[in-house]
């Protein structure tokens, strides 16, 4: 059924209604797969992944003397789920909001008219909409955040317009101001943390903000258009989702779901054969082709592909001009975790977000040396896909012209296409990754896929490229509406190395409605902490695991007992996860970060549909809070 409003549809029901994944027969290889020795059966009888390979990471040991460093490992009282208006956070703690969308950043600007939406003249000077990755930098003596905006709601901005679709280029631009990235000083005042308004570091960048394209497709055939011949100089950046920091003390946000932006307004224009693998249609979510040629695909074929990037943003200089590295690949971003190898190369993970796709490395041929040139870091390098092996094994597959049979730059252009042609595993959905400071491993956010499963006429679900969705050991679970984390150990404690070892460190679940097998959870998972849809991931200095969701709250049916969205915290050593946080209802708990002094956590509430937070008859405001200890300690 095609609904007419699909304003309020998730980015995947959206892609799916547009752009349903077809199916292949192929049932045989993956029953065979499936019930291995080392296959589904095997991982379910011993527990999880982790425990068929002799993984301690989640398994809960009984001793005293484990159980007593676990205690110290979580300086707070776990809290219950929770279904309200409001965020939660345990005895001890508080939480004030520093940014609410539609806050000015400037002293020309207003705060939001509730009835009237934010002005055109102030969209671009205030805080925008639907707040998500974060990062927060200490410059001299200021304390800088830059926060993506992943979209807009159009008939809470538009209200004016019917279903919230643009009815003027004035209303076009209002939507493509509120979205892009914020970078705003703040700073701790008696009254708690707020935006220094009018401080040199203030600026927004959204859809119009010009940008550099850089690496191997600046100035490809594939991305040039009419208005840029040369293929280097491009416009905005879009839905952007989760990000990263890196060495050099630049931020980086990654754009996810681009294809919702372009459309056609020529219903007889053939559209590319790249595009079905990214979703792009001839409908969108914000109808912008209509008085934008930019994102008129049927004028302008080349622009969608100037968009899918990671791009890099220096958040001490306002007048710098940001650059999309499309050595990082074109995909849907999630965010971007850079750690540096044991020779000094760079290396930077990044998740695909959507059913089916895959798990991404790019590893620098430059080596970082503080305080020298980083200009081509990002640039000069190669990018690698992940295969995992149900044996607990896994390699990093390099994008080359040799391995893909394409050039450098269609590799950077159409990497789920090169993807798919070395045979990387198919994900559920990988978001956000994140890196132990304290140890040598990585984890990945699997958040849910209800269509890795056996239809009735035998066939498996694929991916839009055509890539089976098989049962795996990493992605053991049919109709996965709970999520997974992996988590990698790569080999020769290095992370640029081609190898790696697995395990899951968690199999969310809910233990009260399924009392045993693979939808109950790994052992990790009770009564008092269970979730789904593991979303966003951030360890802190300590080297615990803080765990945002961004999944089903309707407390009913497989999620009753979960409550709302929330965020939690994980000790690698001993698996234990305990709630810490919970958000507003309908909102998704999604970025953080932490204050120099790591005595304040920021962290993000996006879409509450709650009168959130500044209460009952009030407009719902998607936020940062502030949250720190009433002793003000350490908190991160």
């Amino acid at each position: 059924m095609t609904e007419t409003n699909t304003n309020h549809l998730s980015w995947d029901e959206w892609d799916e209604l547009h752009n349903p994944p077809p199916a292949v027969t192929d049932f045989d290889r993956v029953v065979e797969r499936a019930v291995s020795r080392r296959g589904f059966l095997g991982i379910l009888a011993m527990g999880s992944a982790a425990a068929a390979m002799g993984s301690v990471g989640n398994l809960m040991s009984s001793t005293s003397a484990v159980a007593q460093d676990a205690a110290s490992r979580f300086p707070f009282k776990p809290i219950a789920a929770q279904t309200d208006a409001t965020v939660h956070v345990p005895e001890g703690y508080s939480w004030k909001p520093l940014a609410k969308w539609g806050q000015p950043l400037f002293s020309t600007a207003s705060d939001i008219d509730p009835l009237k939406g934010v002005s055109l003249e102030n969209s671009d000077k205030v805080f925008g909409e639907n707040t998500d990755g974060m990062e927060a930098f200490a410059i001299g003596n200021h304390q800088v955040i830059a926060v993506n905006h992943e979209y807009v709601n159009n008939e809470t901005n538009l209200p004016h317009a019917p279903e919230g679709m643009p009815q003027s280029m004035d209303d076009v631009k209002i939507l493509q101001n509120l979205q892009g990235v914020t970078v705003m000083e703040v700073t701790e005042a008696a009254d708690g943390w707020q935006i220094v308004v009018d401080s040199p570091f203030n600026r927004r960048i959204h859809h119009n903000t010009p940008m550099k394209l850089s690496g191997p497709a600046a100035g490809s055939e594939l991305v040039k258009t009419a208005a840029d011949p040369a293929g280097v100089d491009c416009l905005g950046t879009f839905n952007n989702c989760g990000a990263g920091r890196t060495p050099w003390g630049t931020y980086l946000t990654c754009e996810e779901n681009f294809n919702g932006y372009f459309g056609s307004t020529n219903a007889d224009f053939a559209m590319p054969d790249d595009y079905k693998r990214y979703g792009i249609v001839a409908e969108t979510r914000y109808g912008y082709e209509k008085f934008d040629e930019r994102f008129d695909v049927s004028k302008n074929p080349a622009e969608p592909r100037r968009a899918g990037y990671v791009v890099e943003i220096d958040p001490s200089d306002a007048s710098s001009t940001p650059i999309k590295r499309t050595a990082l690949g074109r995909i849907k971003h999630e965010n971007a975790a850079v750690v540096v190898a044991r020779d000094g190369r760079v290396v930077v993970y990044m998740g695909d977000d959507e059913r089916g796709e895959f798990l991404y490395k790019y590893v620098s041929n430059g080596i970082y040396v503080p305080g020298g040139d980083t200009s081509k870091l990002l640039d000069e390098g190669t990018l690698h896909v992940a295969k995992f092996s149900d044996e607990g094994t896994g390699e990093w597959l390099a994008l080359t012209e040799e391995t893909t049979g394409m050039k450098m730059d269609e590799i950077c252009v159409f990497t789920r296409q090169a993807a798919s042609k070395v045979g990387a595993t198919t994900m559920d959905r990988p978001e956000w990754v994140a890196v132990n400071p304290v140890a040598i491993e990585a984890y990945c956010a699997l958040t849910n896929n209800s269509n890795r499963a056996v239809l009735n006429d035998g066939k498996m679900r694929t991916n839009a490229g055509g890539d089976v969705m098989e049962l795996n050991a990493v992605n053991p679970r049919e109709g996965n509406e709970f999520g997974q984390i992996v988590r990698w150990y790569p080999e020769n404690d290095d992370h640029a190395d081609g190898k790696f070892k697995w395990d899951l460190f968690v199999m969310a679940g809910n233990p009260d409605v399924h009392k045993e097998g693979p939808y109950a959870g790994s052992s990790n998972i009770n009564s008092g902490n269970m979730f789904n849809s593991p979303d966003g991931m951030m360890f802190d200095s300590t080297g615990l695991l803080w765990i945002q969701t961004d999944g089903e709250d309707s407390n009913e049916g497989d999620f009753v007992g979960q409550g709302n969205n929330q965020m939690l915290a994980g000790d690698p050593a001993t698996g234990r996860i305990e709630r810490f946080l919970t958000g507003p209802k309908g909102g998704e708990v999604t970025g953080m970060t932490w204050s120099a002094d790591k005595r304040t956590m920021f962290v993000g509430i996006q879409h509450p549909s709650a009168p959130f937070p500044d209460g009952e008859g009030k407009l719902p405001r998607s936020t940062i809070v502030a949250v720190k200890h009433d002793g003000n300690a350490l908190i991160g």
